[in-house]
């Protein structure tokens, strides 16, 4: 257990479905304060419903990402919850699948706009609150689509998952500081609602190309976080880890075979 963790304030942003849910919920059993940032009503309040009946704290915030004012105001509505904002979780993303013939400039700046415009506004948001109690933490859900493999249809995403890693080097530097790290995880396929949307074959797939032969779970995710939250990775900063049961690393499905 990582005793670092017990009561501070936590912002996961993206945190009613999917990998933030599993943040949140990791988060929040090791005794942290989660504020959900979301923006759907129903399914933020189901989610800390299901953290606050497993015994954790928790409360949501609706809030556009990618609005300066809407990110201001997740933070003032987090330190009025919880008296601080000790870690951030900038986990919002949005994948939708489609090819560079059918994407419009209007859907490309979509994709940047969630995914990489609000990992800067919510760490800027957050420069405050970590300066005043002189130490922060911020982790940044990436991928390795885009910093490391491609599929046709997600030039967009894979390009804002790129920018948050060359985001996170300067970020490093300029955030050191205020004592405050930066650092990202980068998952693989991850078992959640939206990849449920791509349909059994892809799964089936997905998952026979993976060393370990299966999909990861959202705690997977939620467990790097919480490392580079903690006090024990107080000496880590602008790095990232890949969470992907191996999934980089065959050469080929023949390599897959040999195993």
């Amino acid at each position: 257990m990582l005793t670092s963790i017990a009561g501070k304030a936590v912002i996961v942003t993206g945190g009613s479905k999917g990998i933030g849910k599993g943040i949140a919920r990791v988060f929040a059993a090791q005794g942290a304060k989660v504020m959900i940032a979301a923006r759907g009503e129903e399914a933020a309040q189901a989610t800390v419903a299901e953290i606050e009946a497993a015994g954790g704290s928790a409360a949501y915030h609706l809030c556009d990402v990618a609005d300066w004012d809407d990110v201001q105001g997740l933070v003032a509505a987090t330190k009025e919850a919880f008296g601080a904002v000790d870690i951030l979780c900038a986990n919002a993303g949005i994948f939708p699948q489609m090819k560079m013939v059918e994407m419009s400039p209007e859907d490309w700046d979509g994709v940047m706009a969630t995914n990489l415009k609000s990992t800067f506004l919510c760490v800027k948001a957050c420069i405050p609150e970590f300066e005043a109690a002189g130490k922060g933490r911020v982790i940044v859900t990436s991928s390795i689509t885009g910093p490391v493999t491609g599929f046709p249809g997600w030039s967009h995403y894979g390009a804002s998952k790129a920018g948050q890693l060359g985001f996170l080097k300067t970020a490093a530097m300029e955030l050191s500081r205020y004592n405050t790290t930066i650092n990202a995880v980068m998952p693989g396929n991850i078992y959640t609602e939206g990849l449920q949307d791509l349909g059994e074959d892809y799964l089936a797939t997905m998952s026979a190309s993976i060393p370990l032969k299966r999909l990861g779970a959202v705690e997977d995710i939620g467990n790097a976080a919480l490392f580079f939250a903690s006090d024990e990775a107080a000496y880590i900063t602008g790095q990232q880890i890949v969470v992907d049961g191996g999934q980089i690393l065959p050469e080929s499905l023949e390599a897959i075979a040999e195993i």
